[in-house]
């Protein structure tokens, strides 16, 4: 979708408010008469009673509100999310008061008005501070603040009002700017509280990273990966959790919750085992591995879009240009000269083949050069590239040594070439604790149904897949291409890493009609299967540089 849907959302309630006021014309208490919770007070899934949305259209049109809230509850969700939108989700704050009543333990004794069995979010795109005062009437413990439509003054406002009633702020980011916004409101808030614990940001603010860009509604589960550093210790991953591994993922980058929507208001008794998933999870080192690379592709796009506005090219233009720069990874490391060559030109990664194949490395090579090349670079201030093991199978003595490696730190991860890696929630398998080990997934791709297994991984939870050429007898590092027809018809709008056949040649041609995320090559810069040529390397790089 290229319209953006954020600014008609918005555009069409700002004349609903108009037309019907605040209260978009429903009767509400006149007093908030539930009891509290606190939003995110401890890690866990924030599920949501969603009817339909843009995208989707219709989701699950008949649930009925209080029922699918005690199901949540039930299960064990931290908190609830309440769509109230109506023109394009078919929520309403009715659902919002009868949400609240159906996960109210019923105590209105004492002065907090008791309690409830979990917290309750209003989620609406909230223009004006008096809505909060509605939110709360209502019974909702914490209200949704989209940072990029609100200016800095309004959302600091907005945030104190949640603050004056004790509710959480949930400030939803995704773009540099908002994530400036949230710093504004940490920092103010934090000041104006002076000292003060229960008025501090950490008590009144929780970020919140949406893997959907709400202008065109495409999900990409790196932008919360990119960011999750940025961002405060109570922060959320929004959007694109369909599977337990889903959710075992969004937890290994260190979010300490979850908001899930479509999957679990289509099928409520998946949220047991979201709740499950997520709780047995946690930050690891599979997680950094992909944090770091998301924050590099950021880094490098940024630095690219920097240049070309200095040499003149109008902001938009070359932020959009530097999105189709590729990251790199130059494979089959054989030759201490060839890695030092490769990194000192940009190589984003480098690869070590642990397969029986003419590019085969061994333990002690990689083990001096990564140690060597990274003590370079750290007394240097420069970043080294990431280093990868490739392995065809687990169980070969080849398999196992890079396992060890990338389990010791020597590798920063491995890649699984031509079968599936385990899936995020997976605890077993590798003699590791598999789910926790830094790996991803490369395909073979040869014909239309290889990509079955394109979206049967996804569903393991990994967030980015190398796409590479199918050959009978011959691993990878052919020299040969995926057929374009296929990757046109079947790669589509999901971003992916791109291998076989990739020359300096032509990589400006390549990228031009895929835009792949990262590039992997290997034989396209040699002279024989390990035999680097600068040369040709550095053609690749000014290839690259000049897309």
């Amino acid at each position: 979708m290229s319209e953006d849907i954020l600014k008609k959302i918005v555009d069409k309630r700002r004349a609903d408010i108009e037309r019907l006021g605040l209260t978009f014309g429903f009767d509400i208490p006149e007093k908030r008469t539930v009891g509290r919770c606190e939003f995110l007070g401890r890690p866990g899934p924030i599920l949501e009673v969603k009817r339909a949305s843009p995208s989707k259209g219709d989701i699950a049109p008949d649930l009925v509100p209080a029922d699918l809230a005690c199901t949540y509850a039930a299960a064990g969700a931290q908190a609830i999310s309440v769509l109230t939108e109506t023109n394009f989700f078919k929520g309403t704050l009715a659902d919002l008061i009868t949400v609240a009543k159906a996960v109210d333990n019923g105590d209105t004794t004492d002065e907090k008005l008791g309690t409830k069995k979990c917290a309750v979010l209003r989620k609406d795109f909230l223009l004006f501070e008096d809505e909060i005062d509605i939110a709360y009437r209502c019974g909702a413990d914490a209200v949704l603040l989209i940072a990029r439509i609100l200016d800095d003054e309004q959302l600091l406002k907005m945030a104190r009002r949640a603050q004056s009633f004790e509710m959480q702020a949930f400030v939803e980011v995704r773009e540099p700017d908002d994530l400036r916004k949230l710093n504004l409101v940490l920092e103010t808030l934090d000041r104006e509280a002076a000292g003060d614990a229960a008025k501090s940001a950490a008590r009144t603010i929780v970020a919140g990273v949406n893997s959907r860009d709400l202008a065109t509604f495409h999900i990409d589960p790196m932008v919360p990966a990119a960011i999750r550093n940025k961002l405060p210790a109570k922060a959320v991953f929004e959007s694109g959790v369909h599977t337990p591994a889903d959710a075992a993922f969004a937890r290994s980058l260190g979010f300490k919750g979850i908001l899930v929507g479509e999957a679990v208001a289509k099928n409520p008794p998946l949220a047991a085992k979201l709740v499950e998933a997520f709780a047995a999870a946690e930050d690891n080192r599979r997680g950094d591995f992909w944090k770091t690379f998301a924050e590099r592709r950021d880094a490098k796009r940024s630095a690219y879009a920097a240049a070309m506005v200095d040499a003149g090219v109008e902001s938009a233009d070359a932020e959009s240009a530097a999105h189709k720069i590729p990251m790199v990874k130059i494979c089959g490391i054989i030759r201490e000269e060839d890695g030092f060559a490769a990194a000192e030109m940009g190589a984003d990664m480098l690869g070590f083949v642990f397969s029986n194949t003419k590019r085969l490395t061994n333990e002690k090579f990689v083990r001096d050069f990564t140690q060597l090349l990274r003590s370079e670079y750290e007394a240097e201030g420069k970043l080294c590239p990431l280093f990868v093991g490739v392995i065809t199978e687990t169980t070969t003595e080849e398999g196992k040594t890079a396992i060890k490696l990338a389990a010791e730190g020597v590798l920063d991860a491995v890649q699984f070439h031509g079968f599936a890696a385990p899936a995020f929630d997976d605890a077993s398998a590798t003699g590791l604790e598999s789910a926790t080990l830094p790996c991803y997934n490369a395909l073979r791709i040869g014909e239309e149904s290889d990509f079955e297994n394109f979206a049967a991984i996804r569903k393991h939870g990994e967030p980015r897949i190398l796409l590479d050429a199918k050959v009978d007898g011959i691993p990878g590092g052919s020299g040969q291409r995926i057929p374009e027809e296929l990757l046109r018809e079947k790669a589509g709008e999901t971003p992916f890493w791109l291998a076989g056949g990739i020359t300096p040649e032509n990589i400006g041609d390549i990228c031009a009609k895929f835009s792949p995320e990262l590039v992997d090559v290997s034989s396209g810069v040699e002279d024989a299967p390990g035999i680097k040529n600068a040369e040709k390397m550095m053609q690749l790089f000014e290839a690259v540089n000049s897309l």
